[in-house]
């Protein structure tokens, strides 16, 4: 059950992040709590952010703020890809990443791979903002180990998506050495494999961890950051990772206008600018990166 406190009389839903950090958001109303095979799934309706679905107390998404992570997840490698038809997704329930992927016209199949089959069952009854795309015809949905199937498969993709928790709990081994392997495996020519990086003010070792094994494996590395409410500090990362591909050598801003779509986040000038990052990023993974 998610962490409930009251303050001042109101119910709040909290997430004690590391030990070290709390903040929490005005409750309006539990909607499930119920726990998985892997993980304990809550979503809760609160007064600001709309529904949040938060595994084992800590957030994952919200009405109010998801577009910012799936847009940035998404759009940056499929728009920089000068053709990508095959996509897959290790993780990514909540269906966000997925619905981003599939505005892409030039998108044939989209294969998602989530571990937890509760997570997806939440998201679809509580969280339509997200899920309202796992029913398209070009998405294939298994519920699956990612570790596993890319270890397994022999299929290949233009853009590979790791949409991934923490690296706690189920989550741990898609930051992995032997991970990152098979992912090189069954990438295409000009392929790119962009992964949740976690946050350079909170959890530094872990992306300094993510881009070294990044680095063992692909020429073409970097960080790119993108900004929320829901997660600590405000200021997370995405990392990007390809043999072939530069986010801003290789990519042309008039494919975003000629897209024809609309964006909350994602504009072309921002897709360049999310590289450019802060001093104490360079001081801390500048060795792992070369964009």
């Amino acid at each position: 059950m998610a962490h409930i406190h009251k303050v001042n009389g109101q119910d709040y839903v909290i997430e004690i992040f590391e030990d070290h950090y709390l903040q929490g958001w005005k409750l309006e109303k539990e909607l499930l709590s119920k726990k998985s095979k892997f993980q304990q799934v809550d979503v809760v309706k609160t007064k600001s952010l709309g529904n949040m679905l938060l595994n084992d107390n800590l957030v994952m998404t919200s009405d109010r703020d998801e577009f910012a992570y799936h847009e940035m997840m998404a759009h940056v490698p499929l728009f920089t890809h000068p053709d990508p038809k095959n996509v897959l997704i290790i993780g990514g329930g909540d269906g966000g990443t997925a619905r981003e992927v599939l505005r892409h016209k030039s998108v044939a199949s989209c294969v998602m791979v989530e571990i937890d089959e509760v997570v997806v069952e939440a998201c679809k009854e509580f969280i339509p903002t997200t899920s309202n795309e796992l029913d398209n015809s070009r998405l294939e949905l298994l519920i699956d180990d990612g570790v596993k199937y890319v270890a397994e498969t022999n299929r290949k993709f233009d853009v590979v998506l790791v949409d991934s928790t923490d690296p706690i709990g189920p989550g741990a081994p898609l930051f992995g050495e032997e991970f990152y392997k098979n992912v090189k495996r069954l990438l295409n020519p000009k392929g790119v494999v962009v992964s949740q990086a976690e946050s350079g003010w909170y959890l530094k070792e872990n992306q300094q961890s993510l881009l070294s094994v990044l680095k063992n494996q692909f020429k073409n590395i970097g960080l790119y950051n993108y900004s929320n409410i829901t997660y600590p500090g405000g200021l997370w990362s995405f990392s990007w990772a390809s043999d072939e591909l530069h986010p801003i050598h290789d990519f042309n801003e008039r494919r975003v206008a000629e897209s024809g779509l609309d964006f909350k986040y994602y504009n072309s000038k921002l897709h360049t600018a999310a590289f450019c990052l802060p001093q104490f990023y360079y001081n801390s993974i500048g060795e792992y990166i070369n964009i």
